[in-house]
């Protein structure tokens, strides 16, 4: 494999999490402005659903498997929970906090994905070993660092002219009587995790089922657009949610449907597919330095103690669980390897 085949899935992981912090910030500004969440949602599955369907049925025409009830009802239930569930928990909570927050909690994706295949016996945890101490020293640090996260704001480290007046007028986090927005957003955004993370276990298996990567993403799309419509017609009342106002929240429709439902989630996807899921979850936390950095420079949102100190238990501990998997993935292929080299003896001295 040459050196350019080794560089596409870093170049492609390092385009999502740009497209995704650039959405977080987005999506922010947009629902400061009065952008509807379940609106945003619906409208922003159909943007990528009508970006990737042309796409899907061209590139795939021939290689796609036969639509059947059970891959319908897989779709179904990932576009409930991943597509709708997921944002609206992710949104909901960005609305709350900030968009380094929400980009810092979502680090912890893997780990409850980790803390849901234990009992679910899709992954195992050797306490005796070096790898399941780290997956557990890891696990245990991040959630430490979600807690802190979500009680703890501490002292301001960064200070802007324009922080305190935005924070009073448009922000629901930077005052000092919206403490109960603070935690329940950080509940929200931890809610989205766990969604997510039961998400990727039920993606995993509808891409054996429908490996068609690029149609069940399209599809997927458009059935939570339909979805998110429906649930946004029967709790809100008046027509006027559905207006996009202004140039902020037009742009948020777009790049999300675009950027993140389109390009974004199939370049993810394939990448899983090229290098593993290990791989693809050590580049998460590259959303959060960017989200970060434009939430300082575009948002004006002060930078807090407990942010810093979170943010650094949080991955620190995902680092520790991506190691830990790492090393028994390594120690499985060695094994693996020794024992086809048995064999091979056995069935020579035969």
């Amino acid at each position: 494999m040459g050196w350019m085949e080794l560089l596409k899935p870093v170049a492609a992981m390092i385009a999502f999490d740009t497209f995704f912090a650039v959405m977080t910030v987005l999506v922010k500004k947009a629902l400061d402005d009065g952008l509807n969440p379940v609106v945003l949602i619906a409208l922003r599955q159909l943007v990528g659903a009508a970006f990737l369907a042309p796409i899907a049925y061209f590139k795939e025409r021939n290689a796609r498997p036969r639509f059947t009830k059970e891959i319908f009802a897989y779709l179904f239930m990932s576009a409930l929970l991943g597509a709708l569930f997921a944002q609206y928990l992710f949104f909901l909570g960005l609305s709350y906090t900030t968009a380094t927050l929400a980009a810092t909690v979502s680090n912890m994706t893997p780990i409850f994905t980790f803390l849901i295949a234990v009992p679910l016996r899709s992954e195992t945890v050797d306490v005796r070993s070096k790898a399941g101490l780290a997956k557990i020293a890891g696990t245990l640090a991040s959630v430490s660092g979600a807690i802190l996260l979500s009680l703890y704001k501490g002292a301001a480290l960064t200070h802007t002219a324009s922080s305190t007046q935005e924070h009073g007028e448009n922000s629901t986090t930077g005052n000092s009587g919206s403490k109960g927005r603070w935690l329940l957003g950080s509940a929200l955004l931890l809610l989205n995790c766990i969604t997510f993370s039961l998400w990727m276990l039920l993606q995993g298996k509808l891409t054996k089922k429908y490996p068609a990567v690029i149609s069940s993403t399209a599809f997927m799309a458009l059935i939570s657009s339909l979805q998110a419509g429906a649930l946004a017609v029967t709790t809100q009342r008046h027509l006027s949610v559905w207006l996009l106002r202004g140039s902020i929240q037009i742009a948020t429709v777009l790049f999300a449907g675009v950027g993140v439902s389109g390009i974004g989630y199939v370049l993810m996807t394939w990448c899983i597919e090229k290098r593993g899921p290990v791989f693809t979850a050590g580049f998460l936390p590259l959303i959060q330095i960017i989200a970060g950095v434009l939430d300082l420079l575009v948002l004006h949102e002060q930078l807090y103690v407990g942010s810093v100190v979170g943010a650094a238990l949080v991955i620190g501990g995902l680092y520790l669980l991506l190691w830990g998997k790492s090393k028994e993935a390594s120690s499985a292929a060695i094994l693996s390897e020794k024992g086809l080299e048995e064999d091979k003896e056995t069935q020579e001295n035969l």
